[in-house]
């Protein structure tokens, strides 16, 4: 089966910055990516869990997003605008995927 390069782009960001990463990420043109919720890891703050939270207000997501290599810098221009002043990180790894029209 014929696979296609891509690029894997994940973004970890506190939870109430979801919709305005979002929606420049609709600006910069990526047509697709998900939305998962991350229930807790460990960082420069050190260790932090979603569980006792009383709302999801303080939590964090990740966003992730294939999309053609092409088009990787407008997404990360569009990313790190948002993210930048804020608590998060953006990651990129290589992929490979089937039914590259969808990317």
């Amino acid at each position: 089966m014929e696979t296609h390069q891509a690029k894997r782009v994940e973004i970890i960001i506190e939870a109430p910055l979801e919709g305005r990463l979002t929606d420049a990420l609709n600006k910069a043109g990526v047509t697709g990516y998900t939305v998962l919720p991350v229930k807790g890891g460990s960082g420069r703050s050190g260790r932090w869990s979603r569980s006792g939270q009383v709302s999801q207000g303080s939590g964090m997501v990740a966003v992730v997003c294939l999309i053609k290599p092409e088009r990787l810098d407008s997404l990360l221009d569009a990313a790190f605008a948002v993210v930048e002043p804020h608590i998060g990180v953006v990651s990129i790894t290589d992929a490979e995927v089937l039914r590259a029209e969808r990317f």
